[in-house]
């Protein structure tokens, strides 16, 4: 690594440390808003300011917008602790702000749609293939209802799936003017990220506010020069299969914070109780292990796409699979942790308003992102590490 890289590393790594303290600092006032949070179904509006003021939803815009363009380690290091005082809050703005590194791959008219106006304008989506998209001049008319638009409350524009009439798949951008949000979220976990639903009705969509998945997976992204910083060229998938499972691993380890203080509370204050409880001893270290490793896989597939990068290489096919592949664990290896840990922490657990049963309830939720469902990852890295081709573009 020369001198050049290398003091840019060290500026990056500077602003992102310096933008982690300040969420850090935040814990308290999230925590606190949690309760509200479930209770309104959406993240407080206090919540929302709290994060733009530490400037959150800029870490990963162009700096040409305001953004402060850091690397996606310090990105998921603040949705973790986000996610640590509420795990509703950190789905939420953690799939809001990784919406600017989106925007930033589209054509630079639709950034200066997004941006040109006011750099704070945030973006909610759906992923889900449900549009009906018809091509006419010029770009589409697009039409369709779409679930699970997180934080779409707090957005003004909106990122929607749709299939074209040629098979392919596009990410459709569309001002606040274009659709309507249904209150539609009331759920068992997760109550606070007003995961609302989308409603498109006949909708014109120019072409450059489109996203084309083959765009996101071989790297030609319309908004991406020679010029752009190295964290744009990483492969879009990646950002987003991370975003919708990191916050678990906070929440988490919030509940084996619980479970130790639940667990010392029964004890009386005697500690020798516990050292002589081999079945306590060994969930509380068996949690934080795998808290540990799930968080130390995440950074260090980040580190190795960020140094390939940097040393002007690819990032291998191969690779991108296996880390789609980690990804989708979280949250399996998530729930083995919060249900260990809740499944002996008493009777006081069982009953509404308990801490420890909301940080069950959350990840549970979280489980039902197909994001989340690692079967089809599994089949794909297995398959192609015996020589079939791979089958997700999604990586």
């Amino acid at each position: 690594m020369n001198i050049a890289v290398q003091e840019q590393v060290s500026e990056v790594n500077d602003a992102g440390a310096a933008m982690l303290a300040r969420v850090e600092a935040l814990q308290p006032l999230l925590r606190a808003n949690a309760t509200r949070a479930r209770a309104e179904r959406k993240v407080p509006v206090e919540n929302i300011q709290a994060l733009q003021d530490a400037g959150f939803f800029l870490a990963l815009q162009p700096a040409r917008w305001g953004g402060a363009e850091i690397d996606p380690q310090y990105f998921f290091r603040m949705q973790m602790a986000i996610a640590q005082a509420c795990m509703s809050t950190a789905w939420a703005s953690g799939i809001v702000a990784v919406h600017a590194f989106q925007i930033a791959l589209m054509d630079q008219r639709a950034q200066e749609e997004v941006w040109g106006d006011d750099i704070h304008t945030r973006v909610s989506s759906s992923y889900a293939p449900m549009g009906k998209v018809e091509e006419v001049e010029g770009g589409f008319r697009f039409s369709g209802r779409w679930g699970w638009s997180s934080g779409c409350d707090h957005c003004n524009w909106v990122l929607l799936g749709g299939i074209l009439p040629d098979g392919s798949y596009r990410t459709f951008l569309l001002p606040r003017s274009d659709y309507r949000i249904e209150d539609t979220w009331h759920s068992m976990g997760l109550q606070g990220t007003g995961s609302n639903d989308i409603v498109v009705e006949d909708a014109f969509v120019p072409d450059y506010r489109t996203h084309k998945q083959t765009d996101g997976f071989q790297g030609t992204n319309p908004g991406v020069t020679a010029d752009s910083a190295l964290l744009y060229h990483l492969p879009w998938a990646q950002l987003f299969i991370r975003v919708v499972s990191t916050p678990a691993i906070g929440a988490a380890r919030d509940a084996l914070a619980l479970y130790s203080e639940l667990v010392k509370g029964k004890a009386s204050g005697d500690l020798t109780k516990l050292a002589q409880d081999i079945g306590t001893q060994m969930r509380i270290a068996q949690a934080r292990n795998t808290i540990e490793e799930m968080c130390s896989v995440m950074l260090a597939n980040f580190d190795a796409m960020m140094d390939a990068l940097r040393a002007g290489g690819a990032i291998d096919i191969d690779d991108r699979i296996l880390y789609r592949y980690q990804a989708s664990l979280v949250i399996e290896k998530s729930i083995e942790v919060v249900d260990s840990l809740f499944s002996s922490a008493g009777g006081s657990s069982v009953f509404q308003g308990s801490e420890i049963q909301q940080r069950f309830l959350d990840i549970h939720t979280a489980r039902a992102h197909v994001a989340n469902n690692p079967t089809a990852f599994a089949r794909n890295l297995g398959s192609t590490m015996l020589g079939a081709d791979n089958t997700d573009f999604f990586v």
